[in-house]
């Protein structure tokens, strides 16, 4: 019984800690309240990134060159990268944890997409559009799952097959 007791009042303890109170309301500047509490809000985006497929990302890939026809052997390793590393965040044509790939050339710059693949994190915490995805996806970063390039590529490559 004693259990029960402190149980109970160890769980009206936390319901009460986690509920809403409701605050006063603030004589100060709004640029006070701004300063208490971190927020990820969308990102200013600047006139070089205006364009989704202007904008280069952040990381090593400065300059990719896409030939108008699929290479069918890097996509095809391409794939079983994309298999065993990026499924359980990307369904192929659909949103899911991440955004569905199916298209991305037609969406970003190679550039962009390379250098996502190859570094999600500074990608996230500086590319307008990199953290405009994070807040679309609920937060989730990407994992840098730590590829090549050439591995980038061939993702990329596979990424071009998707139907």
């Amino acid at each position: 019984m004693k259990k029960v007791v402190i149980l109970s009042t160890l769980i009206g303890l936390f319901v009460i800690s986690c509920g809403g109170k409701e605050e006063a309301p603030s004589t100060s500047s709004s640029t006070d309240t701004e300063q208490t509490a971190p927020k990820l809000d969308a990102p200013e985006v600047s006139a070089a990134s205006d364009d989704p497929m202007q904008n280069k990302g952040i990381g090593p890939v400065k300059h990719l060159e896409i030939p108008d026809t699929i290479d069918e052997e890097m996509a095809a390793a391409g794939k079983v990268i994309y298999e065993a590393k990026c499924t359980a965040c990307h369904k192929p044509t659909e949103k899911f944890i991440g955004p569905a790939p199916k298209g991305l050339l037609d969406r970003r710059s190679p550039e962009w997409a390379m250098n996502m693949i190859l570094n999600p994190e500074e990608m996230t915490a500086k590319d307008p559009i990199a953290r405009q995805l994070l807040m679309e996806f609920n937060g989730a970063p990407m994992a840098n799952q730590n590829l090549t390039e050439e591995e980038a590529r061939q993702v990329l490559e596979y990424i071009r097959t998707i139907e």
